[in-house]
């Protein structure tokens, strides 16, 4: 087991076999961060990914879980989705430990085999830390009714537990390659609102992981799941 930070005191510290990490997140959940609107950062240069000048953050999420992958007949996969777990760090954004969350998540977690992304969101859901920020998963596209959309659902962790408002289902506004390495790490992404009241935009950054390999063999490679880490920035919303 690998321990996130020293300086956090050990996140994941050791624990028993059976459990991936144990929570002592000295109390990094639920501040306001309305004033650290440059813990987001984008690359420079771009106008894919355009950080918010006229709302406030008000949270930020260290995801971990999977993207899925189908292969398509011109022979390369294609995201048919994620399932993904967000920990509130909001608390943690502008400390000299926010930077290094991603890297140390992501090599923790591609190396733990004793359980599936959901297995862990489910036992989470029973202790129901109040870490736990919210889940990513993809829904049916809730304006044509075809294809998929991504949704953030906060409504059954933390302090918007039971709010039904509580979720963002979004569609694709700007995507950028990963300035880090973006045959490995997944495209950071600024997501609009389609629907629900937790924030107006989503920005996908400090990507680790995703990628799927660059080909495959249609009719004969099998779906596949890539684990990623990254931060979920949330910006605006009627609900705080």
């Amino acid at each position: 087991m690998v321990a996130i930070s020293h300086a956090m005191h050990t996140i994941w510290p050791a624990a028993a076999a059976s459990s991936w990490f144990s929570w002592s997140w000295l109390h990094a959940a639920n501040c306001d961060i309305t004033n650290q609107t440059s813990s987001l950062v984008v690359p420079p240069s771009q106008t894919q990914l355009v950080a918010p000048t006229n709302e406030s953050l008000s949270s930020v999420g260290l995801a971990f879980g999977i993207q899925n992958y189908t292969c398509t007949q011109s022979n390369n996969f294609t995201n048919v989705g994620a399932v993904a777990e967000l920990i509130d760090v909001s608390c943690l954004a502008g400390s000299s430990v926010f930077r290094q969350l991603p890297d140390q998540l992501y090599d923790s977690w591609v190396n733990f085999n004793q359980s599936s992304v959901q297995e862990i969101i489910d036992h989470l859901h029973v202790l129901n830390p109040p870490e736990i920020l919210a889940q990513h998963y993809f829904v049916s596209n809730p304006t044509t009714g075809q294809g998929l959309s991504p949704k953030w659902d906060f409504t059954s962790s933390g302090k918007f537990s039971g709010n039904k408002d509580a979720f963002f289902v979004g569609r694709g506004q700007g995507s950028l390659p990963a300035p880090t390495d973006p045959k490995k790490d997944i495209n950071w992404l600024e997501v609009a609102n389609v629907q629900g009241s937790i924030a107006n935009t989503v920005f996908r950054t400090d990507t680790r992981g995703g990628q799927p390999p660059s080909s495959c063999e249609f009719g004969k490679t099998q779906d596949t799941s890539v684990r990623y880490v990254s931060f979920y920035y949330f910006s605006g919303g009627s609900i705080h």
